[in-house]
């Protein structure tokens, strides 16, 4: 797998290019995973790479351990999202609550049926992507979870 930096440049153009969330890559022991949030391209998870004695830059490792770890709510089907039961009643989370793993966070209907979608992780909700009555497609995040 040939690491130059234009590699990652490459990469990068192909999550944006194809609309794609995440893109992973395995060659041997060698193995990245490229994940774009907010239209950044983030790599989660090291490489592991032998190329001389020296030892990698201890700064890229510590910037991307001071964010905090945002785990996304994937929509299961293609649907419209709804916040609420009801166009009348509240949201079932907004921006700042704390849910709990199988907490109902939203609705997505798919084929006239309401569908739950729940927390698959118990946190505090960090962003909603998606508007009320929003079409969504399969994987696509609804919300980010903190």
């Amino acid at each position: 797998m040939n690491l130059e930096t234009g590699y990652f440049k490459k990469l990068a153009h192909l999550l944006s290019e194809n609309g794609l969330s995440e893109l992973s890559l395995q060659d041997g022991d060698k193995k990245i995973t490229l994940k774009r949030e907010d239209n950044v391209v983030v790599q989660t998870e090291p490489i592991k790479q032998v190329v001389s004695e020296e030892k990698p830059a201890a700064t890229t490792e510590k910037t991307i351990e001071e964010k905090p770890k945002r785990t996304p709510i994937l929509s299961p089907m293609v649907g419209s999202f709804y916040s609420a039961s009801s166009p009348s009643a509240a949201p079932y989370v907004s921006v700042g609550d704390t849910v709990a793993a199988g907490q109902v966070v939203c609705i997505i209907e798919a084929m006239k049926l309401m569908n739950e979608i729940e927390s698959d992780v118990s946190g505090k909700i960090a962003q909603i992507c998606v508007e009320d009555g929003q079409s969504v497609e399969y994987g696509q995040v609804l919300m980010y979870v903190e």
